[in-house]
């Protein structure tokens, strides 16, 4: 069978490929590889540079070709990683091999070959090659496309923010709100998981098979190998890799970075399940219309249906992203003793967790911006709703110290159907200074919004 969209295993290189695009070169594992090469190379350069007798400085030239194979890597690059890895049986020796093949007829690095990797577990360098992605992931997929979330949320809170709505508490008809003052609620909060996620350190570590620099020590005992360490994982790209250094850890990393990462964008992902649920109702209720796309069909058997599929299918791709992150955050900061292998298998399913959450917010983004809203439909269930008003009625009467204020209102709206005639008929009757009862008298469902409007221009 071709290898093509059509055939591909997964829906996020099927179906969905073309949305998930920008985030393919970092997260797959031609991104994984280019990482690792880069890695290598920052690790070889910063060793020519640490005053060995026997490694010395790199010349300009052979710099510049160096940080060239990290700039220029190609899929072809990958792939010869991976002809070569039939051999090995091992992927980072075969980015050790495919990097030293690049030397030939080069004679100041064949000199220096075996530098490449030198004193190195396999873990330092995937580690810090995860790292590199994830954070790449994140600053240049994941979070500009959750910004502009918040952004397009925002927009619609100040558009909105006067438009009232009826609210619903347990389902049944509460006290009115706005629609901005709704869509602010989860800028505030969506905003907060993105400073979360922002704020996440990203850490790697350089130390050898258990975290100790045996290695490193066997050949130079008297040199600061925790310091240099430190400096190339510090150091900013391109001669460094510009992570957040981890003094202490086993042969792998812990991880714990990447719980606190995942559980953050799990944490964004559950605001968004719980938007897209409610503008699912909010489309059901009538509040919002969705625009109409030419030739596009609703229904197979129902013409005039306009589904709001993309809410439903941001809700369920929020759902599989978030059984991903929260497997990866409760595993990965789990390994026997000092190493086993369950982390790795697991790691190449990051890009997965994170292709599953753009590919939401793809359709979410979409979404909102088909919505369009349906004043008619909302002042309507407004009219309807008389019964709101006992609340401030009675809220009043307790001010002025009107006996059995709320069960006199109970009596008179719960289960009921409330008209405006008989809640004027109520205020009028009640032992209230006379500007209380005009106020009262002046208020309709649509206007009891508290400072609703003012909370969502304010957001």
């Amino acid at each position: 069978m071709s290898q093509t969209t059509i055939t591909a295993l997964s829906p996020l290189d099927g179906r969905y490929a073309a949305k998930l695009a920008p985030l393919r070169p970092i997260m797959s594992e031609h991104g994984y590889m280019h990482r690792r090469v880069q890695v290598e190379i920052a690790w070889f350069i910063a060793l020519s540079d640490a005053g060995f007798a026997e490694f010395k400085p790199l010349s300009t030239g052979a710099r510049a070709y160096l940080l060239s194979l990290v700039k220029n890597f190609s899929e072809q690059d990958s792939a010869a990683i991976k002809d070569i890895e039939k051999t090995t049986n091992h992927d980072v020796k075969a980015v050790e091999y495919w990097i030293k093949s690049k030397f030939e007829a080069r004679p100041e690095l064949e000199k220096a070959a075996e530098f490449v990797h030198f004193a190195c577990t396999s873990e330092d360098i995937n580690n810090t090659s995860h790292a590199l992605q994830l954070r790449a992931g994140r600053d240049q997929v994941l979070l500009p496309a959750l910004e502009r979330i918040v952004q397009r949320l925002r927009e619609m809170a100040h558009q909105y923010a006067d438009v009232p709505m009826l609210s619903r508490t347990h389902g049944q008809t509460a006290s009115p709100t706005t629609v901005g003052k709704e869509l602010a609620n989860v800028v505030v909060r969506l905003s907060a998981a993105c400073t979360a996620i922002a704020e996440v350190k990203i850490l790697g570590k350089m130390n050898g098979a258990v975290g100790n620099y045996n290695a490193h020590l066997s050949a130079w005992p008297d040199f600061d190998w925790e310091a240099f360490s430190r400096k190339v994982v510090e150091t900013p790209e391109p001669l460094g890799l510009g992570l957040t250094f981890q003094p202490y850890s086993i042969q792998i990393e812990p991880h714990d970075y990447m719980a606190q990462l995942f559980d953050a964008t799990a944490r964004a992902n559950t605001i968004l399940v719980d938007l897209s649920r409610d503008i699912w109702g909010y489309v059901s209720l009538g509040y919002f219309k969705q625009k109409l796309k030419a030739g596009e069909i609703g229904s197979s058997t129902m013409p005039h249906k306009v589904n709001p599929i993309d809410f439903e299918n941001a809700e369920g791709n929020l759902g599989l992203a978030n059984a991903l992150l929260r497997h990866l955050s409760e595993k990965l900061p789990v390994s026997r003793w000092q190493r086993d292998l369950t982390d790795s298998t697991v790691l190449r399913n990051i890009g997965v967790a994170m292709g599953y959450s753009v590919l939401a917010y793809s359709s979410l983004m979409t979404g909102l911006n088909k919505l369009e809203l349906n004043e008619e439909a909302l002042a309507a269930d407004l009219d309807a709703a008389w019964e709101v008003l006992a609340e401030p009625i009675q809220t009043v009467m307790r001010r002025y110290g009107v006996p059995g204020a709320y069960e006199k209102l109970k009596e008179v709206t719960r289960g009921k159907s409330v008209t405006a005639q008989a809640l004027h008929g109520l205020i009028q009757g009640l032992d209230i200074p006379q500007a209380d009862k005009d106020r009262l008298l002046a208020m309709t469902p649509a206007s009891y919004v508290g400072k609703a409007a003012e909370l969502a221009r304010r957001v």
